[in-house]
């Protein structure tokens, strides 16, 4: 009887705030050392996480600036001792913002000045992992996404969902940018991509090249 062997890198989702988004903790099986990626609110639920898995937090990484997924970043890693990575700078003016985020869509936020803004290129590592950076503007400027090649994943905040595309609508947000991102950007990566949204279920960069009706290969022929 052979001995499965335990994949390099795990991933857990904690779905946070009022907006149910879906916080990625991911980590590296080896040393059991994490990142919280997008850790938008209720900081009880994601310390419970680290507790019942026993991961080390590490970092926190950061898709990009909506209050939903970075409102409480900067309290957690103050709170942690931890670092925060991301997103890209053209996203500060939402960082900066984050201090009127209840006023403004009812939630508690706080500003911060990330530990280091990313740009495409970019690798960020986990315990014994290293993850790709790529920036994705369109749903913000300065959107990122993670993608751990080995494990077929990538945590992809708004910009793509199963069965639909992030928002545009925001400030500074733009239509056809975004469309390039996921094409031209997501789509390379590889069919068997598994990808953690922002929001709702996760699914396949290949299944929605077949069947998202915003962005598949036939809308592009």
């Amino acid at each position: 009887m052979t001995e499965t062997q335990e994949p390099p890198m795990l991933v857990g989702k904690v779905t946070v705030t009022p907006f149910e988004q879906n916080c990625s903790l991911i980590w590296c099986t080896k040393t059991m050392r994490g990142a919280l990626i997008d850790p938008g609110g209720d900081l009880d639920k994601l310390k419970a996480a680290l507790v019942q898995t026993g991961v080390t937090l590490e970092k926190i990484l950061v898709t990009h600036g909506h209050m939903d997924h970075c409102g409480m970043a900067g309290v957690l890693a103050e709170e942690m001792g931890v670092p925060i990575e991301g997103p890209h700078e053209d996203d500060r003016f939402w960082i900066e913002g984050l201090d009127d985020s209840k006023m403004r869509f009812g939630l508690e936020g706080k500003s911060f000045e990330p530990d280091r803004w990313l740009v495409d290129g970019d690798t960020v590592t986990v315990g014994e992992l290293t993850l790709d950076v790529v920036h994705c503007p369109g749903h913000t400027p300065g959107h990122v996404i993670f993608h751990h090649a080995p494990s077929h994943f990538a945590a992809v905040g708004d910009v793509l969902f199963a069965g639909s595309i992030g928002r545009t609508d925001f400030p500074q947000g733009n239509h056809q940018q975004l469309l390039d991102s996921i094409t031209q950007k997501l789509w390379p990566l590889g069919d068997d991509v598994t990808f953690m949204p922002g929001h709702g279920p996760t699914s396949t960069f290949g299944r929605e090249r077949q069947t998202n009706p915003f962005v598949a290969d036939m809308n592009f022929g």
